[in-house]
């Protein structure tokens, strides 16, 4: 017999160099016959064993786990995920996850970064997957699909009610959503508008933390808007909303605290007065601007002049403009107030029939709206 590395082991000469010779030829079966059936045997329990362990080619370990642990995996894994590919990359594995993936338990706690879907890779599916995840009682989906079908599909009703069943939840964006729309009469006629409403939901949606809700409602009280005027609990809720505003970013929280220890101005007594970067706005938001900048407005419509915002005009006319230029327009006082701090007050000039108004009568123009 000659090894791997060339070697030859010296071949038996007599019966006591070969124990098993003399019993080959009693016919015992301790010859070759033996040693292929002593293999097959091992091989066969060996196969039988790993089928045992799920580790032959017959059987897998996942098949041994239970639905509802994957379950439970795939609940934690879509709550978590930062983008619509953690989620479906997972599902597109195997028909099980697939299977298990569009559970209602799954659906139900699916992050808003996983249903953070771009205008451009809108299609059927993504529509599909907003409605599977909406009908399993996903807050979250149903705000964002509301807004899309409201704003860009155009079904007013359907989209109304969507964020209505978010509202009904807690979920303080559909609540100023609604707002919102209660303010301007989206979707109906100038007679439409339900100021008192609007206050109502905005008041809920401050409750609940919502800054833009604050801010919206703390200019409602300053100016008697849909509700009796009261300058200082107006003034308070302005404050509140830029605290909450000013908490989202670490260094200027820092530089506010040295202000207020320095005995200096707080300039979070203006709402005006604070300069902070553009805050990340929602996906549904988002959605909206990509989507209108692709496909442009319809004749005579216009679209808030705040950047992050993306609601455009249901009806000609509906969103308010800037009483000194003229030239921005927004769906609400708190749109209003971030583009001040972002961009408009260094482009805000009065327009030319105010300066001819103010050189014929010497009276000052109006303050901008807000």
């Amino acid at each position: 017999m000659q090894t791997r590395s060339g070697f030859c082991y010296p071949r038996p000469e007599s019966d006591n160099q070969d124990p098993f010779r003399g019993k080959r030829k009693l016919g015992l079966g301790f010859g070759e016959p033996y040693r292929k059936r002593h293999r097959l045997s091992s091989s066969s329990e060996a196969a039988a064993a790993a089928g045992e362990y799920g580790c032959g080619s017959g059987h897998d370990l996942f098949d041994g786990i239970p639905d509802d642990l994957v379950l439970l995996i795939l609940s934690k894994l879509s709550a978590s995920a930062t983008s619509p590919s953690d989620l479906f990359a997972v599902l597109i594995t195997c028909k099980r996850l697939k299977k298990l993936g569009v559970n209602p338990m799954v659906l139900a706690k699916v992050s808003a970064k996983s249903m953070a879907i771009r205008a451009s890779k809108w299609c059927e599916s993504a529509h599909r997957f907003l409605k599977l995840c909406a009908d399993s009682g996903n807050l979250e989906a149903c705000y964002t699909l509301g807004m899309i079908r409201f704003y860009c599909l155009g079904s007013r009703g359907n989209g109304a009610a969507m964020m209505a069943r978010a509202a009904m939840g807690s979920h303080a964006a559909a609540l100023y959503a609604l707002a919102v729309i209660q303010f301007n009469g989206s979707g109906g006629a100038k007679t439409d508008k339900d100021l008192r409403a609007g206050v109502a939901l905005c008041a809920r949606a401050a409750f609940l933390g919502h800054i833009d809700a604050l801010r919206e409602l703390g200019h409602c009280l300053q100016d008697g808007y849909g509700v009796r005027r009261n300058v200082t609990e107006g003034r308070r809720f302005l404050i509140q909303a830029n605290l909450q505003e000013l908490a989202t970013v670490p260094d200027a929280a820092a530089a506010a605290m040295a202000i207020g220890g320095g005995g200096g101005v707080c300039p979070l007594l203006s709402d005006f007065g604070w300069a902070l970067e553009e805050r990340e706005e929602h996906a549904a938001n988002r959605f909206m601007v990509e989507w209108f900048t692709a496909k442009g407005l319809e004749e005579g419509m216009r679209m808030c002049s705040h950047g992050g915002c993306g609601r455009p005009e249901t009806r000609r006319h509906e969103f308010r403009r800037c009483s000194v230029c003229g030239a921005v327009n927004y769906c609400s006082r708190a749109c209003q107030a971030l583009h001040w701090k972002l961009a408009h007050k260094a482009e805000c000039t009065p327009m030319d029939r105010w300066n001819l108004a103010v050189a014929g009568a010497g009276a000052a123009p109006p303050a901008a709206m807000g």
